[in-house]
């Protein structure tokens, strides 16, 4: 499986040109026989094979950090089987409400109430959510 697309690197690269902003997760990736996962919002410009992100390797303690894709390519785990990229992710926030569930819970969590929570203690919302009005100074 191609674990970054053109179309993906594209956006991973945009992002990476701006490494101050709080970009949503462009790419969910996870080992299918373990529970590393990672959520990646940045591609390095200068350093294409560096991504940047939520690193959960399953221990507990997810972390952001840095992540090269050759590794990540690399790997072959029981039955052959390598890192898989999640087709149907779609990011709901910025990748400091995703830090933060995950710092809450020990892990990567994709579930609403867990990113509410912890959205609302960072002042900010999910996304789209045109049920809540903006927090104050959210334009």
């Amino acid at each position: 499986m191609i674990l970054v697309t053109d179309d993906l690197r594209a956006q991973l690269l945009r992002n990476g040109e701006n490494p101050e902003a709080d970009h949503a997760p462009v790419v969910k990736l996870f080992n299918p026989c373990g529970a590393a996962t990672w959520l990646l919002t940045e591609m390095l410009p200068h350093e294409p094979d560096i991504l940047y992100g939520l690193c959960d390797l399953g221990f507990g303690s997810p972390e952001l950090g840095y992540v090269r894709l050759s590794e990540l390519e690399s790997v072959e785990g029981p039955l052959g089987l390598g890192i898989e990229r999640d087709l149907y992710f779609e990011a709901q926030a910025p990748l400091s409400v995703y830090a933060e569930a995950a710092r809450r819970k020990g892990a990567i969590t994709e579930r609403e109430t867990d990113l509410r929570e912890a959205a609302a203690s960072l002042g900010k919302r999910l996304f789209p959510d045109p049920d809540l009005p903006p927090p104050e100074g959210d334009g």
